[in-house]
């Protein structure tokens, strides 16, 4: 069988599949409860017919008593289901909270802002907290509510058909409320998310708001969509409300409605006195649960779309295959046609680039700012998937690799380094449960930055802080090459590695590159700054989302007006035409001279 087919059919049906059982434990304590709830009626009728009429105390004694212990049982299996629904709650969040988080990972690269990928786990926290809320109680009482109907009506007719009257009306009261309720909670939540995408970009920025002095411009701009997310909650808290209140009072009025009609037909001779208490009590007892649905209608409303959401998201996880774990990879590593579109828009970046490197080669990528290298660079990585051609290791394509068998053999030194609230030693190792020492000191000494870290607080147990803002931005850019190094992963892709170091850290990622070479690993180097492509073997020019021009980095770097049949034969695939050849190698110097700010570049 294969590893697709062992595949459980969803995470979230798997999950709730695993407490069924509980449910219909919950269905069972919850039929019970709705028995026992019936006791205060069968105890008035007893008492008003019974104890009264004959004057007997003993009589009275033992139906108090027995009402008491009925009463008791009745509060422990409330308690027991209420603790139930809580572990139920609890049960679910620890299995959705993990793989909602790895969903959560994964969509901002694919276009999503920070604060919808969050709104995965706060959707998890939703259904947590709803069953611990009165919302699942009333579910489970919905389906006993003809008990009490059918009780109301062996008391009299009438009275059950003015409670089944009443029960219609709540139950209309309840679908409108949900036709009514159910675009604006759409709506609120757009615009919840909205609203922390501005808190969270503000937050991150907290900086330049502060030295740029716009502050108050962001907290305006925060204000705009906060009045609006409070205008869409009040709209649906409004309506909730109101719909809550004409049912309570419905109720209200249907409870003395009940009194009424059976205080007359008492008169008419056509019912007992005990009758009256009776079912006033059973009648109010059928409306709760109804009663009780409508007043937590907004968590539950909420619920359900945290659920549905969930689900969704856990459909993609279910969708993407189980690889077949392959040997390392050791030879090379080919980029095929590959085109790449920004997940947010659409919009292609990266069109039909292709190139080869073999083990112990560097790469340098090289072009005009917004150009496709760092489209490049995610590509290669498996950040953004590839809208045509392929990136293979080995020959074999990158879907073929799990993320965490590729992440063994790949490093990336994303151009903006962001280093984990965890210690240097979590962050080198990539939160390696049981890391090897000798390897972290391995890749810190190939990054040149053992000496600076010995020499902090704590070493290698000192804790960086959120986003690593403890230490300078050269200090993080050498620990994130650090941690690209981690494990002497096969291809390391930097992307503008030299962009925060002075000349002894540009020393020290030139050495590191050189090492990348010597061990049989292929470096992947994206930078500006012309030192650190000496140490590159081709060279690649990237402009406007084309790969212009790839050579050897003599070739690339520094082009001689040559005769074009003497570049032809030195550059040209065998075979190829003489005019074709001509115009290839005019077209790759013009491109590598107009990528390189001041020309050639020795």
């Amino acid at each position: 069988m294969s590893s697709r087919n062992k595949r459980p059919k969803g995470a979230a049906a798997a999950a709730v599949g695993k407490i069924k059982g509980l449910v219909l434990f919950l269905v069972f304590v919850s039929a019970v409860i709705s028995i026992l709830a019936l006791t205060g009626s069968f105890y008035m009728l007893q008492i008003y017919d019974r104890a009264l009429v004959s004057g007997s105390v003993p009589t009275l004694v033992v139906i108090s008593a027995l009402a008491i212990g009925l009463y008791l049982f009745q509060g422990m299996f409330d308690i027991i289901r209420s603790q139930v629904l809580v572990r139920v709650g609890a049960r679910l969040d620890r299995r959705l909270a993990p793989l909602a988080h790895r969903v959560a990972i994964d969509m901002p690269r694919l276009g999503y802002s920070t604060s919808e990928a969050l709104e995965r786990g706060r959707d998890v926290d939703t259904i947590r907290g709803f069953f611990g809320s009165q919302g699942p109680a009333a579910i489970f009482d919905l389906p006993w509510v003809p008990l009490f109907l059918g009780f109301v009506y062996l008391l009299h007719p009438t009275l059950g058909a003015l409670t089944l009257g009443g029960a219609i009306v709540l139950t209309l009261i309840a679908v409108l409320t949900e036709l009514r309720t159910r675009k604006w909670s759409q709506a609120t939540i757009g615009a919840t998310v909205e609203r922390n995408a501005i808190a969270d970009s503000n937050a991150r920025n907290a900086e330049v708001l502060k030295a740029m002095g716009f502050a108050s411009r962001a907290v305006d701009r925060f204000n705009t969509a906060n009045e609006r997310h409070l205008e869409l909650q009040t709209q649906t808290s409004d309506i909730s409300g109101t719909f809550g209140a004409i049912s309570r009072v419905l109720r209200m009025l249907l409870q003395s409605a009940v009194l009424g009609l059976a205080a007359y037909l008492t008169i008419q001779g056509e019912l007992s006195a005990g009758a009256i208490i009776a079912a006033t009590i059973a009648s109010s007892r059928a409306m709760a649960p109804i009663d009780l649905a409508i007043g937590n209608w907004k968590q539950i409303v909420a619920a359900r779309g945290a659920w549905a959401r969930v689900t969704d998201t856990m459909e993609v996880l279910d969708r993407q295959p189980v690889p077949m774990k392959l040997p390392a990879p050791v030879r090379s590593l080919k980029i095929e046609g590959v085109t790449v579109a920004a997940p947010a828009s659409g919009r292609v970046l990266l069109s039909d680039v292709t190139f080869e490197a073999v083990a112990g080669q560097a790469i340098g990528i090289i072009g005009p700012s917004g150009g496709g290298k760092s489209t490049l660079a995610r590509a290669i990585t498996g950040i953004w998937p590839v809208l045509r051609g392929s990136v293979r290791l080995d020959e074999a394509e990158l879907s073929q690799w799990s993320d965490a068998d590729r992440g063994m053999h790949v490093g990336y030194l994303p151009q903006e380094v962001a280093l984990l609230d965890a210690t240097v030693e979590e962050n080198i190792a990539r939160l390696d449960p049981t890391p090897n020492p000798n390897t972290i000191v391995e890749a810190s000494r190939a990054a040149a930055v053992h000496e600076m870290i010995v020499r902090l607080p704590d070493g290698y147990r000192t804790h960086l802080g959120p986003m690593g803002a403890s230490i300078s931005g050269g200090q993080r850019q050498r620990l994130g090459l650090a941690r690209a190094l981690y494990g002497n992963p096969f291809v390391v892709v930097l992307d503008e590695p030299n962009a925060n170091l002075d000349p002894e850290g540009e020393a020290a990622l030139s050495a590191a590159i050189e090492g990348i070479k010597r061990r049989g690993g292929i470096a992947i180097v994206i930078a500006h700054r012309p030192s650190v492509l000496q140490c590159c073997d081709l060279i690649g020019v990237v402009q406007r989302g084309k790969l212009t021009a790839f050579g050897p980095r003599e070739q690339i770097m520094n082009p001689r007006p040559v005769p074009n049949a003497t570049v032809a034969s030195a550059a040209a695939p065998i075979g190829a035409q003489p005019a074709r050849r001509a115009k290839t190698s005019k077209r790759v110097n013009q491109a590598s001279s107009s990528a390189i700010p001041g020309g050639p570049v020795s």
